[in-house]
């Protein structure tokens, strides 16, 4: 199963998370970030409808495959704070 980590980190002046290289936006406290982190981490978790999705790989080939909605992903929240 997939997982992925919330990392919350001091960024731009304030507090954020972010997933692999992507920050979330500025939050002004590192609880505001935590509590966003937790938010995001949540909806991750929920499942969602079952659907076919259309995609462009990395080599820039387009690929379809249907998407189960019950496979969610494992979240994981890191405090660097």
């Amino acid at each position: 199963m997939t997982e992925i980590t919330y990392t919350i980190v001091e960024h731009d002046g304030g507090w954020a998370y972010k997933v692999k290289d992507s920050f979330s936006e500025t939050f002004p406290t590192h609880k505001a970030a935590a509590a966003a982190a937790a938010r995001a981490a949540n909806e991750q978790r929920v499942p969602g409808r079952t659907e076919v999705i259309q995609y462009e790989d990395e080599a820039g080939q387009w690929r379809e495959e249907t998407a189960r909605g019950n496979d969610r992903p494992n979240t994981l929240i890191v405090d660097k704070g």
